[in-house]
């Protein structure tokens, strides 16, 4: 590996760009860095006015084409995890990298910057760039800002290669997630006379039985995929907030949940009857009490990726690497994104995602000497072609 690399992972480290806090800091830094090596430097704010954005650079020709390098910056939570030392202080021993984002996915990102010197020596015939995103672990809410920036007014790559953890495996596929709020509306009053009120709370467990009497059906029915576990998209109830006290009847009640979809899957496949049952009931609530409704709210919505079959990125990473298997993945990526907007997408990057969330969050030295050598290989491939 370079040898800058490991003074480059232990900022990258230090800084505490969990995904509820800025990751400004971090943008700017690399962007500072990049500039001091002559990289041109686009930072696409988030829309909203949050203290977050993504950066995207390009070394190598202007224009359409290349490939691009893309990763995270965010990092989960480690509150409540017994961690052995500071998350944010990078630890080194024989075998490994210690600290929150070394493996998902700063260890990437790290092998990239320290390769720059090297991107830039020579002249390359197709353009790197840089894309690097906020808030993936809050359902992949960055890199649509930095793609729509893109598809206006950045070059297009053809190849989008998305460094998560895979022990440098070929991810070509992975499920897409995308979650709903479900708020309920009652009437509130005395638990005496529950008669007289509308109880959130038991609307609100209708429509969660109804939604697993439709789940039940898409694990006996599918459509299936045997390459992951489970082999069918699936469904989870994650949150569920309702009520004041125990003596009043619920006039509100929420519940978050989840549909992971196998590619060429859709949350339609419970959105449509569930709607279909909101439709018949509602109007009976209503006419218990009028103020009775039912809404459902999209949170996330990040795409699966769907298996290319040769496509321009797995062929160009099975002669970099020369791997002839791929893989599916258990987890959703920023990858269907980026295919979603016309680029050819994969995932492959160091560490596993069994090192990844947990305390003492590792990767393995000899996984970042996999990573290195690999987009070596890769500046070579785009110098030449």
């Amino acid at each position: 590996m370079n040898g800058s690399f490991v003074g480059i992972l232990e900022r990258l480290i230090g800084f505490d760009t969990v995904s509820a806090r800025s990751n400004l800091s971090l943008i700017n830094w690399i962007g500072d860095y990049l500039r001091d090596h002559g990289v041109a430097v686009d930072i696409v704010p988030a829309p909203d006015g949050q203290p977050k954005a993504n950066l995207w650079a390009t070394i190598g020709p202007k224009g359409d084409g290349g490939i691009v390098l893309s990763g995270h910056t965010d990092v989960v939570p480690v509150d409540g995890q017994p961690w052995t030392s500071d998350p944010f202080k990078l630890v080194e021993t024989e075998t490994r990298f210690v600290g929150r984002g070394t493996s998902d996915m700063k260890g990437f990102i790290a092998l990239c910057l320290a390769l720059v010197p090297e991107m830039v020596a020579r002249p390359l015939k197709t353009p790197l760039h840089f894309a690097f995103s906020y808030d993936e672990e809050l359902g992949c809410l960055g890199a649509p800002h930095l793609l729509k920036a893109i598809g206006e007014n950045l070059p297009r790559p053809r190849i989008a290669i998305i460094g998560e953890p895979t022990g440098m495996k070929l991810g070509v596929r992975h499920k897409g997630v995308y979650s709903f709020e479900t708020r309920v509306t009652g009437k509130d009053g005395h638990s005496s006379q529950p008669h007289r009120g509308l109880n959130a709370i038991g609307v609100a467990a209708e429509l969660m039985n109804e939604m697993m009497r439709i789940y039940a059906g898409i694990q006996q029915h599918g459509p299936f995929d045997r390459s992951f576990d489970p082999p069918h998209s699936s469904f989870n109830i994650g949150s569920v907030e309702g009520g004041t006290a125990v003596n009043i009847i619920a006039r509100e009640c929420r519940f978050l949940w989840d549909f992971r979809a196998i590619p060429g899957g859709h949350p339609d496949q419970i959105l449509k009857p569930l709607q279909a049952f909101i439709e018949r009931r509602l109007p009976e609530l209503r006419a218990i009490r009028p103020e009775a409704d039912i809404v459902i709210t999209p949170r996330v919505s990040s795409p699966a990726l769907v298996e290319e079959h040769d496509g321009a990125a797995e062929a160009l990473l099975k002669h970099l690497t020369g791997a002839n298997d791929t893989v599916s993945l258990p987890y959703a990526t920023e990858a269907g994104q980026f295919q979603q907007t016309g680029m050819s997408a994969i995932v492959c990057g160091p560490g596993f995602i069994a090192q990844a969330h947990q305390p003492d969050e590792f990767i393995d030295k000899e996984q970042l000497v996999a990573g290195d050598a690999f987009l070596r290989r890769l500046i070579e491939w785009v110098r030449a072609n």
